[in-house]
Order: structure tokens, then C-alpha cells, then sequence
């Protein structure tokens, strides 16, 4: 029996005044992954998030969490979902504690011992007693991851949840988004624009362009895919046509002698042996790693679609 997702997103669409947002996203998210949602700045990230939570409702498609529909069962859905969409909202005459204490009265299934796992989880040990406003952004941030996966839910969204992190603190989070989607078994979908982070953090991703998704793997997979090589050689001109013909690699001139290719899964060592073999002097070969970065710069480049 196939396991219900977590979370789907079927043909999801936001038209807003005339304007298409988001436009037909289908995404499914399965128990224990990490998922990473990048995009520039008004690519729809934060639009699409507020209609999986039923902030707003969707122009056109549907949204399920754990099978449910948050428009038509939007407590059944939501009674699965912690998160943080943008500054998390905090009483700031309170103590940390007691924001907790005021979070886990609504749910009368949270136990004491829960909260107290909770705060040690985050890191705010130290600091949970003391008023809300006494915090810097980065302990507020903790704070309200803490509020978010209290009562265990099944998927956790998050939306820029680094921001006012130190590297520290970004370090130690990443550590505990793990343990939760790898220990305790949360869904884990984390919109970011910190690229690095995701690279790090993430076992998925989705690329996000003018509201369509792009490219939609797994991290891995991705950067494996995208090795970068840079060769210094005789004769750029017959290298770009010779990889080009024979190999279906596009490369590119960098300066006088050097071109540049991503290479996929082909062999760096046979592909030199060829260039060797068409009558080419290789001065030297570099392999570089993309990163994630690299590749969401790649996709997300000025007005066409890579």
C-alpha cells in the first residue's frame, strides 16, 4: 500500500489582480524529507506558502496535507502542521516559557515534559525565562521554532527560518532540522534564500521562476550532475565544436586558451584522451564542484527559462 504524502501540491495556481502568482505547481512531499523552496525575490515562494496553510486561498488547484484538503478539511490538514511564515509572533511582555505555556494550553495533548524537550532542542535553556523583549532576533527566531514543533507535527514549513541566525546558531539549527525529520519523523519544507544552507540542510529541492518550478531533484543529484571543468588548451575554437559534435557538451570561452563545460556524468579522463586525440595540446584540466548556487544562478538568469 502506497504511503499517503505528506504534502501535495496538484496544478497549484494564484492569479492576483490579473496578475499570475503561481502558476500550476505540482509538488509531493513524503514523511522524513527535508525540502528546500528557493526562488528570487516575488518568484511566488511565500504566496505559495500561505496557500498550503490556508492563508489565502489557491485561484485554481488544490493543496493535501497527510490526505487531507485544507479546503475542505482544513482542521483535519492543519492539525498536522506547525510553522513560521515570515517574523514569528510573539507576546513580547512574556517570558519565553510563557508564550510556550500560552502556545500548548490550546492543545491539551502537549505534556510539561514536551515543552521542556522542546527548549532544550532549540537551545533557549538559558533564556527561557526571561521577557520575549529581552531577545535578540535569533533567540525570537528559536523561540518560534520551538512554538512550531511543540505539539509533533508531521510537516513543518519555514520561511527564511535563519534569518538572525549567527554561524553558530545557523549550525546548531541545521543539526536540529535534521533531528527532527531524520529522528523524529517531521516533514520538513523550508523556503530559504541562502543557498549554501539548503545545499547543506536539504535532501530535495524545488526551483521557483516567475511562479512556475523550474527543476525539481534531489541535492545530490543535482550537483553531481553539474561538475564544472575548465581546460587551458590549444586550440578553444575546435575544443567547443569537438565537445559540442561528438559528446553533446556545451562549452564556453572564458579568456584566450580557456573554455569551460559542465560535464555531467561523462569521464573527465576520456574526454581528455579525446581532445588529446584530435590533435589538441592540453596545457592543464581543472574540476571544479557547482554548487547549488551555481545552479540556481544557471535557472533563474534574467527573463528565459534555462
Amino acid at each position: 500500500m502506497q504511503e499517503t504524502a505528506v504534502l501535495e501540491l496538484t496544478n497549484l495556481s494564484k492569479t492576483i489582480k490579473g496578475k499570475d502568482i503561481v502558476k500550476g505547481i505540482n509538488l509531493t512531499l513524503q514523511s522524513s524529507q527535508i525540502y528546500g523552496f528557493l526562488g528570487p525575490n516575488g518568484a511566488g515562494k511565500t504566496t505559495t506558502i500561505r496557500m498550503i496553510v490556508g492563508l489565502i486561498k489557491p485561484t485554481q488547484g488544490t493543496v493535501k496535507i497527510c490526505g487531507h484538503s485544507v479546503a475542505h478539511e482544513f482542521v483535519k490538514a492543519l492539525s498536522n502542521v506547525g510553522c513560521i511564515i515570515e517574523s514569528p509572533d510573539m507576546y513580547q511582555y512574556l517570558t519565553g516559557m510563557e508564550n510556550l505555556l500560552q502556545f500548548a494550553g490550546m492543545n491539551k495533548t502537549i505534556s510539561h515534559q514536551r515543552i521542556k524537550d522542546v527548549i532544550e532542542m532549540v537551545g533557549l535553556k538559558h533564556r527561557v525565562n526571561d521577557k520575549v523583549s529581552t531577545y535578540s532576533l535569533g533567540m525570537r527566531q528559536r523561540l518560534g521554532i520551538a512554538q512550531a514543533i511543540i505539539s509533533k507535527p508531521k510537516l513543518l514549513i519555514l520561511d527564511e527560518p535563519t534569518n538572525g541566525l549567527d554561524p553558530a546558531g545557523i549550525t546548531e539549527f541545521r543539526n536540529l532540522i535534521r533531528k527532527l525529520a531524520y529522528e523524529e519523523g517531521m516533514t520538513v519544507f523550508v523556503s530559504s534564500h541562502i543557498l549554501l544552507e539548503i545545499q547543506q540542510m536539504c535532501d530535495m529541492v524545488s526551483i521557483i521562476k516567475q511562479g512556475s518550478v523550474v527543476k525539481t531533484a534531489n541535492v545530490q543529484d543535482l550537483l553531481q550532475d553539474n561538475d564544472k571543468i575548465e581546460w587551458q588548451l590549444s586550440d578553444p575554437d575546435a575544443a567547443i565544436s569537438l565537445l559540442r559534435e561528438h559528446w553533446s557538451i556545451q562549452a564556453t570561452q572564458l579568456k584566450k586558451n580557456t573554455i569551460s563545460a559542465n560535464i555531467g556524468q561523462h569521464s573527465l579522463e576520456k574526454l581528455n584522451e579525446f581532445l588529446i586525440s584530435q590533435g589538441l595540446a592540453l596545457t592543464y584540466c581543472s574540476a571544479m564542484r557547482n554548487t547549488l548556487e551555481d545552479l540556481f544562478l544557471d535557472l533563474t538568469v534574467g527573463d528565459e527559462i534555462v
